[in-house]
């Protein structure tokens, strides 16, 4: 087989960068066997390699029961996987950190995995372009080999993926880094995907929303009584109006029919008498904010023709889709339908209860975001979405693309009087924590996810105001799973650092010389936990100092907390 090469040249709406060049070196093998021809093609980049397999035409239709794809690290060090119950899943759960073998042969893990091959570098498999096909998992059946496993279809589980040749598999990713926190830096997720295939996308904005449902339609001081209603949702439009958000996302309870997880019986092609949604978006556009709605998949798939054209219709600008908790090969299908179908009724999608971001945002680029994550909502009912967790979610989840953790919790305790609760709940890290998320954590589509009082008049909202959500160039400063981590991220020539730590306070230094070039001056405004944020979270400290690419910068992080930077070149 002859090496060929290439360069992956293109453009990303939104992201963790804008513009990519991307070069590759690879080769395609072309294997014959009694079953038939197999072609795998491979490449490698700089930053990582990927392989796929080819069915050439020779097949003319066939069913795929399982992938025997193995991985083998050279040494054995310490990994951090997601590991679930089962292929029916929603991606949340918490990530741990144990040696690579100490990983049960019964264990699903969950992609992207990142672990540590000793004297070599950090590695997380994932995958690319994931179409026409079942999505990917991992075991480790022995020693340090890890075995793929694909999700088995719903109509018939003895096979994974059924379809016409020529097909082709998702690609296989390799990302690989000589430190942890560069590996967020990666564009192979799409690079590896196929480039846009809408004609016209300047309709796609980016942006911030408020949102209701986190607080349970919380207001405090208000001539109404709050809830899942349409004075509530004005209020809160009120709010994305004066903090200069693009959106009000309406959420579960405005349409027809009844509102739990079986999604079957509801209309959503109606709203209910709680909450008109026709006035809702005729008062927002007044406001010149964006009304997005949520819908159950099931209704969505049952409905989605007439749904679409009539949110078109509304002024609906784009609609979240809920629950589907499966990355099986019909279901990867109905996403791409969602996108497809969204994009003629100019809608924007956010995918909650979902799989892991495969690269559609480039092909696709209307889908802002995917959940696929366990987010801020985990503290309506539990403990779960710790500071600790949220540095393995930086390592590991984010690492194949958006993720909709909604963060922006102000209601912020010590961990030690953190209990859950489902209305107004409160977040157990430093307010300046959730600051940094917004930075860290990339996502075409940032909830604020608190009630309006929670901002209003506080300083910490001016930064919520100014933080993009889509960015030119990422760069990763610091860090380590489980214990804290370091990001910066670049929107024109204006530099966004975000840092937190897990559950231990510490003081890093933040190598500004990764980021600023040499001999400018830069003004930095910068927000970071109070000196007693242990005891009240929620204080941060506001400064502001001249810096460049020499300044030995340090960041103090009070336990579960946080520190948030702006940097703007002085002339």
């Amino acid at each position: 087989a002859a090496p060929v090469s290439g360069k992956d040249s293109y453009r990303l709406i939104h992201g963790r960068a804008s513009r990519v060049e991307h070069a590759w070196r690879g080769v395609r093998v072309r294997i014959e066997s009694a079953g038939g021809p197999l072609e795998v093609e491979a490449r490698a980049y700089d930053d990582g390699a990927a392989f796929r397999y080819r069915l050439p035409e020779a097949i003319k239709s066939l069913a795929v029961e399982q992938e025997l794809t193995q991985f083998q690290p050279a040494r054995e060090g310490m990994s951090y996987p997601l590991i679930l119950a089962a292929f029916r899943t929603s991606y949340e759960d918490n990530y741990v950190g144990l040696p690579l073998t100490a990983i049960k042969p019964t264990a699903l893990i969950a992609l992207p995995f990142t672990f540590e091959v000793p004297g070599v570098g950090w590695v997380a498999i994932t995958e690319a372009h994931l179409e026409n096909w079942a999505g990917m998992y991992l075991t480790r059946p022995r020693g340090r080999i890890l075995e793929a496993k694909l999700a088995p279809r719903v109509d018939r589980p003895e096979v994974a993926v059924t379809a016409e040749a020529p097909a082709e598999s998702p690609w296989r990713v390799l990302m690989i880094a000589d430190e942890p926190y560069r590996l967020p830096e990666s564009n192979l997720v799409t690079s590896l995907s196929p480039e846009c295939r809408l004609a016209e996308t300047g309709w796609i904005k980016p942006g911030k929303t408020s949102w209701s449902w986190w607080s349970g339609d919380f207001a405090k001081d208000v001539g109404f009584k709050p809830g899942m209603n349409t004075e509530t949702l004005k209020h809160y439009i009120d709010f994305s109006a004066e903090a200069g958000l693009q959106y009000a996302l309406v959420d579960a309870g405005w349409s027809a029919g009844p509102v739990g997880q079986g999604g079957g019986g509801r209309d959503i092609t109606a709203w209910n008498e709680r909450v008109n949604v026709g006035e809702l978006i005729e008062y927002a556009r007044a406001k010149n904010v964006g009304i997005w709605l949520w819908a159950h998949w099931s209704a969505v798939d049952a409905q989605m023709d007439r749904a679409f054209a009539l949110y078109q219709k509304w002024g609906v600008v784009g609609v979240k889709v809920d629950f589907m908790d499966r990355d099986d090969q019909q279901m990867v299908d109905f996403y791409h339908r969602v996108a497809r179908k969204a994009a003629e009724h100019r809608l924007m999608v956010d995918f909650h209860g979902a799989f892991k971001p495969c690269g559609m945002m480039r092909y696709y680029p209307n889908v802002l975001t995917h959940e696929g994550v366990l987010g801020l909502e985990y503290l309506k009912w539990s403990n779960r979405a710790t500071a600790e967790h949220n540095t393995y979610v930086a390592f590991t989840r984010l690492l194949a693309g958006p993720l909709d953790y909604t963060p922006g919790g102000f209601e912020n305790v010590p961990p030690a009087e953190f209990a859950p609760r489902n209305l107004n709940p409160v977040v157990p890290t430093t307010r300046a924590h959730q600051m940094a998320l917004y930075v860290i954590f990339e996502s075409g589509l940032q909830m604020l996810a608190d009630y309006p009082g929670a901002y209003r008049g506080t300083k910490e909202l001016e930064f919520l105001k100014q933080v993009p959500v889509a960015w030119e160039e990422t760069r990763g400063l610091g860090g380590r799973p489980g214990a804290w981590v370091s990001l910066a991220r670049r929107k024109g020539d204006v530099w966004y650092v975000g840092t937190i730590t897990g559950a231990e306070a510490r003081e890093v230094e933040i190598p500004l010389g990764r980021i600023l070039p040499a001999g400018r001056q830069y003004a930095a405004e910068i927000w970071s936990d109070a000196p007693d944020a242990a005891v009240n979270p929620k204080n941060t400290v506001k400064s502001t100092q001249t810096v460049n690419a020499r300044t030995r910068l340090r960041a103090p992080l009070a336990a579960t907390g946080g520190h948030v930077m702006v940097l703007r070149p002085l002339q």
